[in-house]
């Protein structure tokens, strides 16, 4: 198997368990947050489904610079419309992953704000941060659950609220 047909795979499974995750966010708490330096509820939603679009940018660019292109957050109102962006995220990694060549993972892809380097690496790198940004923000959505009372659902193996196994 080559390393695209193990992004792809990859990306599928992580795919399903984000999607479990995105469809339990309660709307009424979107400012909530644990504590005053956590993201908010909604913020941090909106940007696990936006995290696969960074596969697609880091294939399709060569940098991302915040200094000339600051971030603009997405507005959702409802679980359809966060998980359509998604989606949309998805489909368009899933595209840029399968036109892809093994060559183009090893080319420099840099992410700055201004002359402040943030990170330097290849594109395969920003691709393994896009998944590993994923796993991270979601688990924190999960600690929001449990705090909140909402059953957590299960990513690798079941989670203390999904006992099937």
């Amino acid at each position: 198997m080559k390393i695209i047909e193990f992004l792809l795979k990859e990306l599928e499974q992580e795919a399903q368990i984000t999607r479990k995750f995105l469809a339990l966010v309660p709307f009424d708490k979107a400012e909530w947050a644990p504590h005053e330096k956590s993201m908010k509820m909604m913020p941090l939603s909106t940007h696990i489904a936006e995290l696969p679009s960074w596969i697609s940018l880091g294939l399709t660019t060569e940098e991302l610079d915040f200094a000339t292109a600051p971030y603009e957050p997405i507005v959702v109102n409802n679980t359809q419309d966060l998980l359509a962006v998604f989606e949309k995220s998805y489909e368009q990694a899933k595209t840029e992953l399968t036109k892809a060549t093994e060559e183009v993972l090893t080319e420099r892809w840099v992410l700055r704000n201004g002359e402040q380097m943030l990170g330097d690496m290849d594109k395969y790198g920003i691709i393994r941060i896009a998944f590993n940004q994923t796993t991270h923000h979601r688990a924190q959505l999960g600690v929001y659950f449990r705090l909140l009372g909402i059953a957590v659902p299960s990513s690798y193996g079941p989670s203390a609220d999904d006992q099937s196994f």
